[in-house]
Protein backbone atom coordinates (compact mmCIF):
# COMPACT_ATOMS: atom_id res chain seq x y z
CA UNK A 1 0.00 0.00 0.00
CA UNK A 2 0.56 3.57 -0.32
CA UNK A 3 0.43 5.05 3.29
CA UNK A 4 0.59 8.79 3.45
CA UNK A 5 1.28 10.24 7.04
CA UNK A 6 1.03 13.94 7.68
CA UNK A 7 2.92 14.65 10.76
CA UNK A 8 5.03 11.29 11.19
CA UNK A 9 7.91 13.20 11.73
CA UNK A 10 7.12 12.92 15.51
CA UNK A 11 7.14 9.88 18.01
CA UNK A 12 3.98 8.37 17.24
CA UNK A 13 4.52 9.01 13.54
CA UNK A 14 8.29 7.05 13.16
CA UNK A 15 6.71 4.16 15.22
CA UNK A 16 4.42 3.76 12.30
CA UNK A 17 7.03 4.71 9.53
CA UNK A 18 9.07 1.89 10.85
CA UNK A 19 6.32 -0.76 10.96
CA UNK A 20 4.66 0.06 7.84
CA UNK A 21 8.62 0.08 5.88
CA UNK A 22 9.42 -2.57 7.17
CA UNK A 23 6.20 -4.45 5.75
CA UNK A 24 7.14 -3.10 2.61
CA UNK A 25 4.42 -0.60 2.40
CA UNK A 26 5.42 2.98 0.57
CA UNK A 27 5.36 5.74 3.48
CA UNK A 28 5.30 8.87 2.36
CA UNK A 29 5.64 11.91 5.59
CA UNK A 30 4.14 15.31 5.25
CA UNK A 31 6.13 17.16 7.40
CA UNK A 32 8.02 20.54 8.04
CA UNK A 33 11.13 18.89 8.61
CA UNK A 34 13.30 16.07 7.00
CA UNK A 35 14.12 13.83 10.03
CA UNK A 36 11.37 11.06 9.27
CA UNK A 37 12.94 7.68 8.33
CA UNK A 38 10.60 7.96 5.50
CA UNK A 39 10.67 9.79 1.51
CA UNK A 40 9.31 13.52 3.31
CA UNK A 41 7.07 16.16 1.23
CA UNK A 42 7.02 19.41 2.64
CA UNK A 43 3.94 20.92 3.77
CA UNK A 44 2.65 23.65 5.93
CA UNK A 45 -0.38 21.76 7.64
CA UNK A 46 -2.78 24.68 6.58
CA UNK A 47 -2.91 25.80 2.85
CA UNK A 48 -3.19 22.88 0.23
CA UNK A 49 -0.29 22.46 -2.20
CA UNK A 50 2.12 19.94 -4.23
CA UNK A 51 1.89 17.42 -1.22
CA UNK A 52 -1.72 16.85 -2.13
CA UNK A 53 -0.83 14.84 -5.01
CA UNK A 54 0.47 11.99 -2.57
CA UNK A 55 -2.96 11.81 -0.98
CA UNK A 56 -4.54 11.03 -4.78
CA UNK A 57 -4.05 7.61 -5.14
CA UNK A 58 -2.78 6.74 -1.63
CA UNK A 59 -4.30 4.07 -0.32
CA UNK A 60 -4.31 5.22 3.03
CA UNK A 61 -3.95 8.61 5.36
CA UNK A 62 -2.86 8.76 9.13
CA UNK A 63 -2.95 11.95 9.88
CA UNK A 64 -1.31 13.11 13.07
CA UNK A 65 -0.30 16.42 13.05
CA UNK A 66 -0.86 18.89 15.43
CA UNK A 67 1.63 20.93 17.83
CA UNK A 68 2.57 19.22 20.97
CA UNK A 69 0.88 19.34 24.39
CA UNK A 70 3.85 18.70 26.22
CA UNK A 71 4.00 22.86 26.72
CA UNK A 72 2.70 25.76 29.27
CA UNK A 73 -0.86 25.74 28.72
CA UNK A 74 -0.93 29.72 28.02
CA UNK A 75 -3.61 30.96 25.66
CA UNK A 76 -0.76 31.50 22.58
CA UNK A 77 0.43 27.43 23.20
CA UNK A 78 -3.56 26.42 23.38
CA UNK A 79 -4.79 28.73 20.65
CA UNK A 80 -1.61 26.95 18.68
CA UNK A 81 -2.44 23.32 19.55
CA UNK A 82 -6.34 24.43 18.77
CA UNK A 83 -5.31 25.66 15.21
CA UNK A 84 -2.38 23.06 14.37
CA UNK A 85 -5.14 20.23 14.83
CA UNK A 86 -8.43 22.11 13.02
CA UNK A 87 -6.14 23.50 10.05
CA UNK A 88 -4.26 20.73 9.64
CA UNK A 89 -7.01 18.53 9.71
CA UNK A 90 -9.58 20.70 7.35
CA UNK A 91 -6.46 20.81 4.60
CA UNK A 92 -6.27 16.78 4.87
CA UNK A 93 -9.73 16.66 4.22
CA UNK A 94 -10.03 19.00 1.20
CA UNK A 95 -7.11 17.15 -0.40
CA UNK A 96 -8.77 13.98 0.13
CA UNK A 97 -12.22 15.73 -1.12
CA UNK A 98 -10.18 17.11 -4.31
CA UNK A 99 -8.36 13.89 -5.27
CA UNK A 100 -9.55 11.90 -8.19
CA UNK A 101 -8.64 9.06 -6.99
CA UNK A 102 -9.23 8.93 -2.48
CA UNK A 103 -7.79 6.91 -0.20
CA UNK A 104 -10.06 4.24 1.11
CA UNK A 105 -9.62 5.19 4.88
CA UNK A 106 -8.26 8.44 6.48
CA UNK A 107 -7.05 7.71 10.20
CA UNK A 108 -7.46 10.89 12.23
CA UNK A 109 -5.56 11.49 14.93
CA UNK A 110 -7.65 12.11 18.09
CA UNK A 111 -6.92 12.13 22.03
CA UNK A 112 -8.05 9.78 25.17
CA UNK A 113 -8.14 12.96 27.27
CA UNK A 114 -11.82 13.97 25.49
CA UNK A 115 -13.23 11.80 27.90
CA UNK A 116 -13.85 12.92 31.71
CA UNK A 117 -11.81 12.96 34.91
CA UNK A 118 -13.32 10.46 36.90
CA UNK A 119 -12.27 7.06 38.85
CA UNK A 120 -15.60 5.58 39.43
CA UNK A 121 -16.20 3.95 36.12
CA UNK A 122 -13.96 3.83 32.72
CA UNK A 123 -14.83 5.24 29.34
CA UNK A 124 -15.84 3.12 26.33
CA UNK A 125 -16.85 4.92 22.70
CA UNK A 126 -19.98 3.78 23.81
CA UNK A 127 -20.92 4.72 27.35
CA UNK A 128 -17.81 6.71 28.35
CA UNK A 129 -18.76 10.56 29.31
CA UNK A 130 -17.02 13.26 27.47
CA UNK A 131 -15.35 15.94 29.64
CA UNK A 132 -15.49 19.71 30.07
CA UNK A 133 -17.95 19.91 33.03
CA UNK A 134 -16.62 18.20 35.89
CA UNK A 135 -16.84 20.87 38.77
CA UNK A 136 -13.67 19.17 40.62
CA UNK A 137 -10.80 19.86 37.73
CA UNK A 138 -9.47 23.46 36.63
CA UNK A 139 -11.38 25.52 34.70
CA UNK A 140 -8.54 25.52 31.56
CA UNK A 141 -8.55 21.49 31.52
CA UNK A 142 -11.61 22.08 29.47
CA UNK A 143 -10.06 23.23 26.85
CA UNK A 144 -8.17 19.84 26.13
CA UNK A 145 -11.84 18.83 25.67
CA UNK A 146 -12.54 21.31 23.21
CA UNK A 147 -9.51 20.95 21.52
CA UNK A 148 -10.29 17.58 21.01
CA UNK A 149 -14.09 17.69 19.65
CA UNK A 150 -12.99 20.16 17.72
CA UNK A 151 -10.41 17.49 15.90
CA UNK A 152 -13.20 15.36 15.86
CA UNK A 153 -15.69 17.66 14.29
CA UNK A 154 -13.33 19.05 11.65
CA UNK A 155 -12.85 15.29 10.23
CA UNK A 156 -16.59 14.31 10.34
CA UNK A 157 -17.93 17.52 8.56
CA UNK A 158 -14.81 17.00 6.12
CA UNK A 159 -16.50 16.16 2.67
CA UNK A 160 -15.15 12.83 1.76
CA UNK A 161 -17.86 10.06 0.79
CA UNK A 162 -15.58 7.70 -0.49
CA UNK A 163 -12.92 7.46 2.14
CA UNK A 164 -14.11 5.99 5.18
CA UNK A 165 -12.95 7.97 8.37
CA UNK A 166 -11.70 7.09 11.54
CA UNK A 167 -11.14 8.85 14.57
CA UNK A 168 -8.20 7.79 16.51
CA UNK A 169 -8.55 8.39 20.46
CA UNK A 170 -5.65 7.57 21.07
CA UNK A 171 -3.73 6.82 25.01
CA UNK A 172 -0.55 7.49 25.61
CA UNK A 173 1.75 5.25 22.70
CA UNK A 174 4.63 3.60 25.40
CA UNK A 175 7.64 3.19 23.48
CA UNK A 176 11.77 2.61 23.96
CA UNK A 177 12.55 6.01 21.54
CA UNK A 178 14.48 8.97 23.04
CA UNK A 179 12.36 11.40 24.03
CA UNK A 180 9.00 10.00 24.27
CA UNK A 181 6.85 9.50 27.49
CA UNK A 182 8.22 5.96 28.43
CA UNK A 183 11.83 7.62 27.89
CA UNK A 184 10.77 10.77 30.56
CA UNK A 185 9.04 8.26 32.96
CA UNK A 186 12.42 5.74 32.54
CA UNK A 187 14.28 8.75 33.34
CA UNK A 188 12.52 9.36 36.28
CA UNK A 189 13.09 6.20 38.10
CA UNK A 190 16.57 6.62 37.22
CA UNK A 191 16.50 9.47 39.43
CA UNK A 192 14.63 8.20 42.59
CA UNK A 193 11.79 10.24 41.78
CA UNK A 194 9.14 7.73 40.38
CA UNK A 195 6.76 7.68 42.86
CA UNK A 196 2.86 8.70 43.46
CA UNK A 197 1.86 11.93 42.21
CA UNK A 198 -0.55 13.96 44.55
CA UNK A 199 -1.55 10.62 46.11
CA UNK A 200 -1.48 8.66 43.04
CA UNK A 201 -5.17 7.92 42.57
CA UNK A 202 -5.33 9.55 38.98
CA UNK A 203 -5.89 6.53 35.97
CA UNK A 204 -3.28 5.91 33.83
CA UNK A 205 -4.44 4.85 30.15
CA UNK A 206 -1.70 3.82 28.04
CA UNK A 207 -0.70 1.51 24.73
CA UNK A 208 2.54 -0.74 23.81
CA UNK A 209 4.07 0.17 20.59
CA UNK A 210 3.73 -2.50 19.18
CA UNK A 211 -0.14 -3.16 19.96
CA UNK A 212 -0.57 0.56 18.43
CA UNK A 213 0.72 -0.83 14.87
CA UNK A 214 -1.26 -3.42 15.25
CA UNK A 215 -4.14 -2.13 15.92
CA UNK A 216 -3.57 0.51 13.39
CA UNK A 217 -2.94 -2.04 10.44
CA UNK A 218 -6.77 -3.93 11.88
CA UNK A 219 -8.54 -0.46 11.04
CA UNK A 220 -7.17 -0.09 7.99
CA UNK A 221 -8.44 -3.66 6.89
CA UNK A 222 -11.72 -3.81 8.72
CA UNK A 223 -14.13 -1.90 6.20
CA UNK A 224 -16.95 -1.42 8.59
CA UNK A 225 -15.12 0.18 11.23
CA UNK A 226 -15.82 4.35 11.36
CA UNK A 227 -16.06 6.73 13.88
CA UNK A 228 -14.18 7.10 17.55
CA UNK A 229 -11.80 4.31 18.25
CA UNK A 230 -10.11 4.06 22.11
CA UNK A 231 -6.72 3.15 20.96
CA UNK A 232 -6.09 2.05 25.06
CA UNK A 233 -4.51 -1.51 26.78
CA UNK A 234 -7.82 -2.52 28.10
CA UNK A 235 -5.79 -2.02 32.29
CA UNK A 236 -5.94 1.51 32.97
CA UNK A 237 -4.17 1.66 36.53
CA UNK A 238 -4.02 4.16 39.42
CA UNK A 239 -0.78 6.13 38.82
CA UNK A 240 0.44 4.82 41.99
CA UNK A 241 0.27 1.04 40.66
CA UNK A 242 1.78 2.30 37.24
CA UNK A 243 4.88 3.73 38.39
CA UNK A 244 5.59 0.70 41.04
CA UNK A 245 5.52 -1.58 38.22
CA UNK A 246 7.59 0.19 36.50
CA UNK A 247 10.09 0.55 38.80
CA UNK A 248 9.72 -2.90 39.60
CA UNK A 249 10.57 -3.73 36.00
CA UNK A 250 14.00 -1.43 35.98
CA UNK A 251 15.25 -2.71 39.08
CA UNK A 252 14.60 0.23 41.31
CA UNK A 253 13.57 0.47 44.76
CA UNK A 254 13.81 4.20 45.44
CA UNK A 255 10.25 6.32 44.44
CA UNK A 256 9.93 9.74 45.86
CA UNK A 257 6.55 10.98 45.82
CA UNK A 258 5.47 14.53 44.78
CA UNK A 259 2.56 16.44 45.98
CA UNK A 260 0.03 18.74 43.71
CA UNK A 261 2.12 21.94 44.90
CA UNK A 262 5.25 19.90 44.24
CA UNK A 263 4.35 19.25 40.62
CA UNK A 264 2.99 22.40 39.92
CA UNK A 265 6.44 23.98 40.71
CA UNK A 266 8.45 21.08 38.68
CA UNK A 267 6.08 21.31 35.57
CA UNK A 268 6.66 25.12 35.56
CA UNK A 269 10.41 24.93 35.37
CA UNK A 270 10.11 21.64 32.75
CA UNK A 271 7.78 24.28 30.31
CA UNK A 272 5.06 21.56 30.73
CA UNK A 273 1.75 21.58 32.11
CA UNK A 274 0.25 19.46 35.03
CA UNK A 275 -2.81 18.72 33.40
CA UNK A 276 -0.66 15.99 31.86
CA UNK A 277 -0.14 14.66 35.38
CA UNK A 278 -3.34 15.22 37.31
CA UNK A 279 -5.99 13.97 35.18
CA UNK A 280 -7.57 11.06 35.29
CA UNK A 281 -7.49 9.34 32.12
CA UNK A 282 -9.29 5.58 32.56
CA UNK A 283 -10.16 4.67 28.92
CA UNK A 284 -10.75 1.21 27.77
CA UNK A 285 -10.80 -0.20 24.18
CA UNK A 286 -14.64 -0.94 23.59
CA UNK A 287 -14.62 -1.06 19.82
CA UNK A 288 -10.92 -2.96 19.60
CA UNK A 289 -12.25 -5.60 21.76
CA UNK A 290 -15.39 -5.79 20.16
CA UNK A 291 -13.68 -6.47 16.65
CA UNK A 292 -11.65 -9.22 17.56
CA UNK A 293 -8.60 -7.32 18.65
CA UNK A 294 -6.28 -9.56 21.49
CA UNK A 295 -3.48 -7.42 22.84
CA UNK A 296 -0.10 -9.13 22.82
CA UNK A 297 0.44 -6.37 26.19
CA UNK A 298 -2.84 -5.98 28.03
CA UNK A 299 -1.30 -5.50 31.14
CA UNK A 300 0.57 -2.87 32.52
CA UNK A 301 3.51 -5.18 34.34
CA UNK A 302 4.35 -7.06 30.85
CA UNK A 303 4.33 -4.13 29.16
CA UNK A 304 6.89 -2.46 31.48
CA UNK A 305 9.80 -5.60 31.35
CA UNK A 306 9.25 -5.52 28.08
CA UNK A 307 10.11 -1.57 27.09
CA UNK A 308 12.87 -1.88 29.95
CA UNK A 309 14.45 -4.36 27.99
CA UNK A 310 14.10 -2.53 25.29
CA UNK A 311 14.77 1.14 26.24
CA UNK A 312 17.93 -0.52 27.91
CA UNK A 313 19.24 -2.65 24.63
CA UNK A 314 18.50 0.99 22.53
CA UNK A 315 20.63 2.79 25.15
CA UNK A 316 24.04 0.54 24.85
CA UNK A 317 23.50 2.09 20.84
CA UNK A 318 24.64 5.16 22.22
CA UNK A 319 23.62 8.45 20.07
CA UNK A 320 21.99 7.31 16.88
CA UNK A 321 19.32 5.05 18.34
CA UNK A 322 15.89 6.32 17.66
CA UNK A 323 14.44 9.58 18.62
CA UNK A 324 11.41 11.32 19.49
CA UNK A 325 10.89 14.36 17.23
CA UNK A 326 8.75 15.92 19.65
CA UNK A 327 8.00 14.74 23.33
CA UNK A 328 4.35 14.13 23.24
CA UNK A 329 3.62 13.24 26.76
CA UNK A 330 -0.41 12.50 24.93
CA UNK A 331 -1.25 12.63 21.65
Amino acid sequence: MKIVIPGGSGQVGQILVRAFSARGHEVVVLSRSDTADARVVAWDGRTLGPWASEIDGADVVVNLAGRSVNCRYTRANLNAMMSSRVESTRVVGLAIEQAVRPPRVWLQMSTATIYAHRFDAPNDEATGRLGGDEPDVPAYWKFSVDIAEAWERTQREAKTPRTRKVALRSAMVMSPDRGGIFDVLRGLTRLGLGGAIAGGRQFISWIHDRDFVRAIELLIERDDIVGPVNLAAPSPIPQRAFMAALRSAAGTRLGLPATKWMIEIGAFFLRTDSELLMKSRRVIPGRLVGAGFSFDFPEWPDAARNLVERWTAESQKGPGRPRAASGNMES
